[in-house]
């Protein structure tokens, strides 16, 4: 990689360009900052909840597989239809409202464990091509049966290269005061949904 110092630089126009480009970089920096500010305070407002309160678990997994194929796989009912029914405690899902679009509605039935988890609704809520970001609002199930008010699972996938991506996951929560001591945590499987994503997606690439 070229690296030119601008304090060494004698060209006024090369100097100029150099702190062009770190101002460029420093703005597009600045502008997805804030994207995910507000794209968390909608989510507030949304499920009515302040911003403040919500608590956030965010992973990243690289896939050797380009972006637009793993978008494909997320944007609509592909995890629902073949990702999650190879989760080995998963019994079946279903698509209760709509067609993979904003405002569907999908529920997963498991294997019941020692907590009683035996189901889990969730309903789309944003659905952006252009960002390559999706994100479901936990309508039935995991924490929200043992102390949490809100459970926002978001998908976001960033092309890395011409044949990799990360895919990104942010599980964001909100716990009841009553239940603030007890501390629940979500305990819905993304890690196993992008782990197995990752490898259909490569296995069919």
């Amino acid at each position: 990689m070229l690296y030119i110092n601008p304090e060494n630089c004698r060209n006024r126009e090369t100097r100029e360009s150099f702190q062009g480009l770190k101002l460029a970089k420093f703005q597009r920096k600045k502008m997805l900052k804030q994207f995910s500010l507000v794209f968390f305070v909608l989510f507030a407002c949304y499920v009515g909840v302040n911003s403040r309160e919500l608590k956030h678990i965010t992973k990243e997994l690289e896939v050797n597989a380009p972006a637009y194929e793993a978008w494909e796989l997320y944007r609509n009912l592909g995890l629902i239809n073949i990702i999650v029914p190879k989760l080995p405690n998963v019994q079946s899902t279903q698509v209760l409202k709509g067609d993979g679009g904003v405002g569907t509605v999908a529920k997963t039935t498991f294997v019941p464990d020692e907590a009683g988890n035996s189901s889990y609704t969730e309903e789309f809520i944003v659905i952006d091509d252009k960002k390559r970001v999706k994100a479901a609002k936990a309508l039935e199930g995991d924490c929200l049966a043992f102390g949490c008010s809100v459970l926002i699972v978001e998908f976001d996938i960033k092309e890395k290269s011409q044949n990799s991506c990360i895919i990104k996951s942010i599980i964001s929560y909100a716990v009841k005061k009553e239940f603030e001591a007890k501390d629940p945590k979500p305990t819905v499987a993304v890690e196993a949904i992008t782990q197995t994503s990752k490898e259909y997606l490569e296995r069919n690439n």
